[in-house]
């Protein structure tokens, strides 16, 4: 493994030795180029904005067997578990919402401990 990550790290070394320097100042850039783009773009009307309830943050069918959504729960947990402890406040209020979810579902399924 330790022979991988040297090779990986020689082939970046050799890649960043032959890339052409950038320029030094700034890019040129058209005024008028992104005003034309911002106002064809259109949301999709059908795509929810995010799943609402903890089954489905969790990815949880109702056929699915307690076998399996219980190995489905440990690998989110051990997902957002890490993150819940973030200096990041977007990853640490998805890991939170996460968390949540995953206790809803656990009590739901498994009852309460």
């Amino acid at each position: 493994m330790f022979k991988k990550i040297l090779q990986s790290l020689s082939k970046s070394q050799q890649a960043k030795a032959q890339a052409p320097a950038r320029p030094s100042g700034p890019l040129p850039v058209a005024p008028s180029s992104g005003a034309g783009l911002l106002s064809k773009v259109v949301p999709v009307a059908g795509a929810p904005a995010t799943p609402r309830t903890p089954e489905e943050l969790c990815e949880i069918t109702p056929k699915m067997p307690r076998d399996q959504v219980a190995a489905r729960l440990k690998l989110l947990y051990r997902r957002y578990n890490r993150g819940a402890s973030s200096l990041d406040p977007k990853v640490r209020a998805e890991a939170d919402r996460m968390l949540d979810a995953i206790v809803v579902v656990r009590e739901k399924v498994f009852g309460e401990i």
